[in-house]
């Protein structure tokens, strides 16, 4: 007889947070708790094909093995590259800077 295992699958929205808790048999994948988790209908927006997924701020695959309490989280596209937006603000710092202005 194979235990259940407690997992946790995350899907955060800029306004919203969904955490749903679901029981798996032990030695289920990433793809398989995804789907117990029914998070799709409660999102019908994503593609769990083409989404990014991680364990614990990990990426991860989704046929990799989940133990119990692990958390499943699946990733959103960045709206911005971050290293785009860091050096656009290092820019804009430097145009400060270098006008001074009257003291």
């Amino acid at each position: 007889m194979s235990a259940n295992i407690n997992v946790e699958v995350v899907y955060a929205l800029p306004d919203q947070q969904t955490l749903l808790k679901v029981s798996a048999p032990a030695g289920a994948t990433v793809a398989e708790v995804l789907d117990l988790s029914r998070i799709v209908e409660k999102h019908p927006e994503l593609n769990l094909a083409t989404s990014k997924l991680g364990i614990f701020g990990k990426l991860t695959k989704s046929d990799a093995v989940v133990r119990d309490r692990d958390r499943i989280e699946i990733y959103r596209p960045l709206l911005a590259d971050p290293k785009e937006v860091r050096r656009r603000r290092a820019e804009e710092g430097k145009v400060m800077k270098k006008g001074g202005g009257d003291a």
